[in-house]
């Protein structure tokens, strides 16, 4: 990695889930996973953050954003954090409708509102690994049943009576310990309020508990609308705020939330 010296960053949240977004355009840097490593550090200078946004230049689409987890590891696609980055692009005059490349593929954002914002984002086609049938695993802390969804990255999707009283860091751990899990998952417990909303908790795969999570989030509400019974557009209630989610069989799923500036910081 090169010298860290005045990197210039803003931090930001989608629905709690924080992260620190770093504009690479030129790139600096040539290892991001460890510069994530020392950005999102709780005990940082910026007091820790899920993940670190990596905007860079790209030639067809509006910007290209590689997403690093806490632990440098790399991530397909954030949904909160790709609001996250719109914002900072549609402040800095890229325009109301955005298209970014990720390793998921493009995807598209709106601005919705400015004041304060929020923001749609195409989130692209959700795949069930499984057909949407459930799944038995059984793990170091007994027998669960979940559901395989993929939305550009993987999820595991627990329906329980009440998620305050799952260990969701110890359950999120033992599913990503597990040999069904190649190469991780993120892990979500979901509990129905009512017939349009649901109540959920997240543990991401290289982070660990998040106050939110975008692609868990539309994971959690196409297995509502697919295998539930529920209507779209579906309602989530999570540790940071809440999300809404509009899926239909087959189509592509949108999530509309917000995205807010914590604050601009020089680090190193």
């Amino acid at each position: 990695m090169n010298a860290l010296h005045a990197v210039r960053v803003v931090k930001m949240h989608g629905a709690e889930n924080s992260f620190v977004v770093l504009d690479e355009r030129p790139p600096r840097f040539d290892a991001y996973g460890e510069l994530a490593r020392a950005l999102c550090s709780p005990s940082g200078e910026l007091g820790g953050a899920d993940g670190l946004l990596v905007v860079r230049d790209h030639a067809e689409f509006s910007a290209e954003m590689q997403i690093y987890n806490a632990d440098g590891s790399r991530a397909e696609m954030c949904g909160n954090g790709i609001r996250c980055v719109a914002r900072y692009l549609a402040e800095r005059g890229a325009g109301d409708a955005l298209t970014l490349a990720t390793l998921a593929g493009p995807i598209g954002a709106t601005i919705l509102a400015r004041d304060p914002y929020e923001i749609r984002v195409d989130m692209g086609l959700v795949d069930f690994a499984n057909g949407a049938r459930p799944e038995h695993l059984e793990c170091e802390d007994g027998p669960w049943t979940f559901y395989d969804v993929s939305v550009g990255n993987p999820h595991a999707v627990v329906f329980v009576p009440d998620v305050a009283a799952i260990d969701l860091e110890r359950l999120g751990a033992s599913f990503n310990r597990h040999a069904r899990f190649e190469h991780g998952t993120n892990v979500h417990v979901v509990q129905i309020i009512d017939a349009a909303t649901l109540r959920v908790r997240h543990f991401e795969r290289g982070v660990g508990l998040t106050q939110a999570c975008g692609t868990g989030a539309v994971a959690c509400a196409a297995v509502a609308i697919g295998e539930r019974g529920f209507a779209s557009p579906v309602q989530l209630d999570v540790p940071g705020g809440k999300l809404t989610v509009e899926w239909s069989p087959g189509e592509r799923a949108t999530l509309i939330g917000d995205a807010v500036v914590e604050f601009s910081s020089t680090f190193g």
